[in-house]
């Protein structure tokens, strides 16, 4: 028989899982809001009259928004709950979503996707600042479910999309998207109580056992190893952002893929997220680098192998999107931004966790037009080889040179790490 003191630490846990699992199932919507755009690509630009380069900056453009907001969302964090900032995130992009339908033309759609991408930012900062805080000895498995929850989202956005577009026109999933970020932020409002939101007491625990354990660990932001992974985030990021925004419209304009057939193939790649959790905990366990000479040859060789045709084949298509699914949401993001945070010490995880976000989010944004620019200049396949494979492939040499940078910068004594606090709830 459990005790009164037992009772109510087992009743606590479950009530912070519930209110996790809330959190999470508003970040589906941040995952669907960055995947509808470029399912609507082509209608947009024959509404607005745009250009393939122009309609390629837009679907991207909103990573630039990311990117900017990362280093103010640290501000931020440190004078508003975060449950405030998840709220406010939801808030920016849920309303520039809506706003989306109703753009005039290039500026205002430009401005509404980056406006979208500070939102992105602010509540996906804030979610994970709460999970890995108040889930302190497992943080890596935090991680991972925040991208299997966006890999939900990336599964079942573009679906819903189409079939929105397809019954009513292509502005209805922007607005009801915008509308159900309502709804999610009502969800937050009530539920997510603040003694979860706010535990901060094992995450200060953490950082201070951290520098005193790591004294010898690289104390700027601005040493060869960090900043040669930094390069590499760059590198992967457009490779990544390059393959989302126009490979839709090359599935429809250049294969004759209906808007349905197109969706399937890019919900293909959220099934990629299922796998998160087991490559955090694959990461820790056998070495960052390890996974990322896994995962950039498999960026490469999916996302090269689905600007081609094969064989027009809907069925190989969504394979190919599947394992860059695989390659990106489950084996790529998490270890490459663990790589870098590693690089520094402790103290500075915030600085080091910004550069990843601005490194890889930031170029990201111009990746659309540089993939638009060359197709028209090498085509289609010419264009998504050069681009997705050869970013890919830059991105894993860098991995390999910071790697063999650190080795030899590394002291010839190993540093234990600090032990866990007992669970506080």
């Amino acid at each position: 028989m459990l005790s009164l003191r037992e009772k109510y630490i087992v009743q606590k846990r479950h009530a912070a899982l519930a209110m996790f699992f809330i959190l999470l199932v508003s970040y589906i919507l941040n995952a669907i809001d960055r995947t509808v755009f470029s399912i609507l690509a082509i209608e947009v630009r024959n509404a607005m009259n745009l250009s393939l380069p122009q309609v390629g900056l837009a679907s991207t453009v909103f990573t630039l928004g990311m990117g900017i907001a990362a280093i103010p969302t640290g501000y931020l964090l440190g004078s508003l709950s975060r449950k405030s900032v998840v709220l406010i995130g939801l808030l920016i992009f849920s309303l520039a979503t809506l706003l989306t339908a109703y753009a005039q033309g290039l500026p205002d759609l430009l401005a509404y996707r980056f406006i979208s991408g500070l939102g992105e930012a602010m509540q996906s900062t804030a979610l994970i600042a709460i999970g890995a805080s108040y889930f302190y000895k497992n943080r890596a498995v935090v991680t991972g479910t925040v991208s299997l929850f966006y890999g939900i989202g990336a599964f079942i956005g573009p679906t819903i999309t189409a079939q929105l577009m397809n019954a009513f026109d292509w502005k209805r999933p922007f607005i009801a998207f915008g509308l159900l970020g309502a709804v999610t932020m009502a969800m937050v409002w009530i539920w997510v109580k603040p003694w979860f939101s706010e535990s901060r007491d094992n995450e200060a625990f953490f950082n201070n056992a951290s520098d005193r354990a790591a004294p010898d660990a690289n104390e700027t932001l601005w040493n060869p190893t960090t900043i040669t992974l930094g390069l590499a985030a760059i590198c992967a990021g457009v490779a990544v952002y390059g393959f989302s925004g126009l490979y839709p419209t090359y599935l429809r304009n250049a294969l004759d893929f209906t808007p349905s057939q197109a969706a399937l193939v890019m919900s293909c790649i959220g099934i990629g997220g299922l796998a998160a959790p087991l490559s955090g905990w694959i990461g820790d366990r056998f070495g960052y680098r390890k996974v990322l000479l896994l995962a950039l040859p498999l960026v490469a060789l999916s996302g090269g192998l689905s600007f081609t045709e094969l064989s027009r084949s809907v069925l190989l298509h969504a394979v190919a999107a599947g394992v860059f699914g695989v390659s990106v949401l489950s084996l790529l993001f998490s270890n490459l931004s663990a790589i870098i945070i590693e690089s520094m010490s402790p103290a500075k995880t915030a600085q080091a966790s910004g550069l990843f976000i601005a490194s890889y989010y930031i170029p990201a944004a111009f990746a659309g037009y540089l993939m638009a620019e060359l197709k028209n200049v090498f085509g289609w396949s010419a264009a998504g080889i050069l681009q997705t494979a050869g970013f890919a492939i830059m991105s894993m040499i860098l991995v390999i040179i910071a790697s063999a940078m650190r080795r030899k910068s590394l002291p010839p004594h190993s540093i234990a790490k600090p032990a866990a606090p007992s669970a506080q709830v």
